[in-house]
């Protein structure tokens, strides 16, 4: 919907005129490599896309914030004495969830009414959660300054965003996807080191390729699924491995090398695997951003590829649609890398594609796919964004 039916949807709900409305808006985000290393404190590449979660907002000054949406019937509203309580809600619950730690962090939260609108698929693994969370957070920031209030900064906001998912949502992501969405640039994917937040950006100069995100049509949930399993299971790695590497504080401190070394010594079976593929990925995040400042794009798709081959192998969340998919993707002859991105348990692949075969590339995968799965791919025409802002 453009900013104009969005202001006149808000008015149809809530009724006044349009304007004294704002629009803020946050991205969703694509992960290029660095799957689940991101909460073992590893560096990470994401992008922020122009998949985007845009809220339409007036301030109200009564002790309510009022939740509704363009695209679901539900109607929610949130006591602002009471913010704590709403962590059941079937909808609604993400928004309470940024009110309630903003809060807690010393933001002034008013009164106001709020109406959202995304075309970030959900359960697609390109961060819809997030996007959600830092919008909202870009929201109430920016009225709780204009309130005399803490204001906008957005790598305070992503930390809030992950704060309140982890906290009130009881999924233990790590900060990647509300610090993509929050942090975005256009053109540029982002390099970030998720132990200490230092970030650079790195342009995205693809050349004669083009990025190909596809969704599986498997939708997923963190919650439902076992991604709060793996979690544990390099928790588990981290504290044997240190016993054999002391100093270390996270799995993103071990080299392949000191891994080869030490990692058979403590550790077995599955959780042996989970730490292997963390100490690997991170190392092709860093080769990775090196091939493409080369231009090496080529050696950029390879790594692509072994990524998968670690999330399906070593890690195992890729799964029986995300596999057949990437599998479909990697042996059409203008396709130089695929991999699951997100969480995985369904959800979405990223392709690097050669510009000219673009159409031909997805003609060929969704002939193919639903020819395996029985399911049609959706494909996104995307493009590399800003994260958080004021929409003027």
């Amino acid at each position: 919907m453009t900013i104009i039916d969005l202001k006149k949807r808000f008015v149809e709900i809530y009724g006044g005129s349009t304007e004294d409305l704002r629009v803020f808006s946050a991205a969703g985000r694509v992960n290029l490599i660095g799957e689940h290393i991101d909460y073992c404190g590893g560096k990470v590449f994401p992008a922020a896309l122009n998949l985007r979660t845009a809220v339409v907002a007036r301030k109200t000054g009564k002790n309510e914030i009022r939740l509704a949406a363009t695209t679901i019937a539900d109607r929610v509203t949130l006591d602002i004495n009471r913010l704590n309580d709403y962590r059941d809600l079937k909808w609604g619950d993400y928004q309470a969830g940024v009110a309630f730690v903003m809060q807690q962090d010393g933001y002034n939260i008013v009164g106001c009414d709020l109406l959202y609108d995304t075309d970030v698929p959900f359960g697609s693994g390109l961060s819809s959660s997030a996007s959600i969370e830092v919008a909202t957070a870009m929201t109430l920031a920016t009225f709780s300054a204009e309130a005399g209030g803490k204001g906008v900064d957005l790598v305070r906001l992503a930390v809030l965003g992950q704060r309140s998912e982890n906290t009130y949502n009881g999924v233990n992501c790590g900060i990647m996807d509300q610090f993509a969405s929050s942090l975005g640039k256009k053109d540029n994917a982002i390099l970030l080191n998720c132990k200490t937040l230092e970030y650079d950006y790195v342009p995205l100069e693809l050349g004669d390729y083009a990025l190909v995100i596809a969704n599986c049509n498997k939708p997923r949930s963190l919650q439902e699924g076992k991604y709060n399993e793996r979690r544990a299971e390099t928790e588990q790695a981290l504290e044997a491995l240190k016993t054999v590497l002391p100093g270390i504080t996270c799995l993103a401190d071990i080299t392949p090398e000191q891994f080869e070394k030490a990692g058979k010594t403590v550790l077995s079976g599955k959780v042996y695997d989970r730490a292997k593929h963390v100490v690997e990925e991170c190392a092709r995040v860093l080769e990775s951003a090196d091939a493409l400042q080369k231009g090496d794009l080529k050696t950029f798709g390879e790594y692509l590829n072994q990524s998968h081959y670690s999330l399906r192998d070593l890690y195992e969340v890729t799964g029986a649609y995300l596999d057949a998919l990437s599998q479909r993707e990697r042996e059409f002859p203008g396709c130089i890398g695929a991999r699951m991105t997100g969480a995985g348990f369904g959800g979405c692949t990223v392709a690097l594609v050669e510009k000219s075969k673009v159409d031909e590339f997805i003609k060929y995968v969704d002939e193919k796919y639903y020819d395996d799965m029985g399911v049609r791919a959706l494909f996104y025409t995307t493009s590399v964004e800003n994260g958080a802002q004021e929409l003027k």
